[in-house]
């Protein structure tokens, strides 16, 4: 399929057309442990025509993890009117995920686009450019914590008019494929200082359970198993 950066997601991916077409349509599953939590990671779609197997996961979280695409041209298609990155966030608050990390990814594409550009420039102008080649080189850091500030700024600003306050909600620049930020701190983008993916994870706010209050429960699916029916969803 010669689909590299997709390997990670075929872990989640449990149906054979999600393989094929390389998107995640049904919701998964996945359990690990951090220092203070066991977590259950409910993996949803992001694709508009399956909205109803994301209002099936999101329904079940006490925590969202908003996923933003920091490269040029996605990030804009996101936060535009019609964009998926405002309907995933309102509809997280809508169905009462009052907590959300943030997590712009593929910051590092931006400078892979910058090796790009640099090669054109090199390839044109070799003879003159040898002696400059270094002083270019601090360019995509201020380049990537730029465009991170941008994402930050506008996000931060939408996610107020749903509901949510930014100032508790940490933003962390992670690339999901290279693993940066995502347990251990990037020296690939060693301008941010916030926590990593997994420390924002343990500082979330440990949710309550009202046992005493009477039941309320949404179901994810009805099936049996032998003698006996299952009921998998969430108790509220």
């Amino acid at each position: 399929m010669n689909k590299r950066s997709f390997k990670y997601a075929w872990v989640l991916h449990k149906l054979k057309a999600e393989c094929e077409r390389s998107i995640t349509i049904d919701i998964a599953l996945w359990k690990f442990e951090t220092t203070k939590y066991y977590c259950n990671v409910i993996d949803a779609p992001g694709h508009r025509d399956f909205i109803k197997n994301i209002i099936t996961g999101t329904s079940q979280a006490d925590c969202a993890f908003l996923i933003i695409d920091s490269a040029t041209g996605g990030f804009e298609a996101g936060i535009s009117k019609d964009g998926q990155t405002r309907e995933h966030a309102l509809l997280a608050f809508t169905l009462g995920v009052k907590q959300m990390i943030c997590c712009c990814n593929k910051v590092k594409i931006l400078y892979i686009l910058w090796l790009m550009l640099v090669c054109c420039w090199l390839t044109l102008f070799l003879i003159f450019c040898l002696g400059c080649v270094r002083r270019w080189m601090p360019l995509p850091r201020n380049t990537r914590k730029a465009r991170y500030d941008e994402i930050v700024m506008e996000v931060s600003s939408y996610l107020k008019k749903v509901g949510y306050n930014p100032e508790k909600i940490p933003f962390v620049p992670i690339s999901g494929f290279e693993g940066d930020n995502m347990i251990e701190r990037s020296t690939n983008l060693d301008w941010y200082k916030g926590p990593t993916l997994l420390e924002a994870l343990d500082q979330i706010n440990e949710p309550k359970r009202p046992s005493d209050k009477p039941l309320r429960l949404p179901l994810q699916d009805v099936y049996k198993i032998g003698w006996y029916w299952n009921y998998p969803g969430r108790s509220c």
